[in-house]
């Protein structure tokens, strides 16, 4: 079973400790906003939330604010476990970019007055919620102006500048931080098994965000995405005109994870350069590849390494500004094969 709660959140603490003291003292608000980028644990923190909330049990178990929890084992928590609690009601749309103003007059305005059936609260969960439309947002707005006492709306965004002031104004909002290097690799290695070194690479590759890193740990897609890459900067250095374009061609196929590409290049670079700097293996994060990034490392002057490491994120802001997709990979591969001839 997925583990649930908050005692089963990586990282996070402020967050976590806000809504506990708030839950353990009463003084809940009647809309929250939770933000954070996809993958970062919003919808975990708040399921969490509405879980501590509806707990039979959360209220007489806790001693301290920091223990308000769920559970888990009452009736309240058996149902929201199972997607089935009268009073957790979770928004859902039809179509994938837009949450329209009917959804939500359906599932929120025109249900909000019903009070509870089983619990003291009735709490509405609406991810993704800078997918309203502004008609949706507006129709949202009178329900969180003058909400029903028992009513708890906690909105889900990846992008909360999408959303108008007014919904913002009277929401608390939280917004979830990228996690420390070291919270992502401790729960790859323990709760995942993965080893040191693949947990390294990953933790860095994730930026922060656990989701990113489980991903990339368990995507099948990703591991072969990861070692394509690696063959390539073996191989860059003599390759010519036609098999770069072959190269360029191999990365289009797969053109939504592009930005994965240019990350691992940039580990990749970063870590030639560091080496170069120090001399020293330990803070690598392709560790297990010391004896090519040593002949990287000496082939190539800081400031080739440099200027690939520019190239990259030349290479990602013309791609975000649409430039001709095979022309801004081919101008970066041959910048990465000019500055770095090992």
């Amino acid at each position: 079973m997925i583990a649930r709660g908050f005692r089963s959140i990586i990282g996070h603490k402020d967050v976590i400790r806000h809504l506990q003291t708030a839950a353990a003292s009463g003084r809940v608000s009647h809309a929250y906003l939770i933000s954070g980028e996809p993958g970062c644990g919003k919808t975990m923190v708040a399921e969490a939330f509405a879980e501590a909330l509806l707990c039979e049990q959360a209220a007489v178990r806790a001693k301290t604010p920091e223990q308000f929890d769920a559970c888990l084992s009452c009736s309240s928590c058996k149902k929201a476990i199972s997607d089935n609690h009268p009073d957790l009601i979770r928004v859902i749309h039809e179509k994938p970019n837009v949450i329209s103003v009917g959804e939500i007059r359906q599932q929120v305005v025109g249900t909000v007055e019903i009070r509870p059936y089983s619990a003291s609260r009735k709490i509405y969960l609406i991810p993704e919620a800078e997918k309203m439309n502004e008609q949706a947002q507006n129709a949202l707005l009178k329900t969180i102006e003058e909400p029903p006492e028992y009513a708890l709306i906690l909105l889900l965004s990846s992008s909360p500048e999408s959303l108008l002031p007014t919904i913002r104004s009277r929401c608390v909002e939280l917004n979830l931080h990228p996690l420390p290097d070291r919270d992502i690799m401790e729960y790859l290695t323990g709760e995942m098994h993965l080893p040191d070194y693949e947990a390294k690479m990953l933790s860095s590759f994730a930026q922060g965000n656990l989701g990113r890193a489980v991903y990339a740990a368990t995507d099948e897609t990703f591991a072969e995405r990861k070692n394509k890459t690696l063959g390539l900067v073996r191989t860059l250095h003599c390759l010519d005109t036609a098999s770069i374009a072959e190269a360029v061609r191999l990365i289009k196929e797969d053109r939504a994870k592009v930005d994965e590409v240019l990350d691992l290049l940039l580990m990749w670079y970063r870590d030639v350069l560091l080496y170069k700097a120090t001399k020293e293996i330990d803070q690598l994060i392709f560790s297990n590849e010391i004896i090519l990034i040593q002949d990287q490392a000496k082939a190539a002057s800081y400031e080739e390494l440099q200027e690939i490491l520019t190239a990259i994120d030349r290479c990602r802001l013309r791609l975000r500004a649409n430039v001709n997709f095979e022309l801004a990979l081919e101008l970066l591969l041959e910048c990465i094969k000019e500055n770095c001839n090992a």
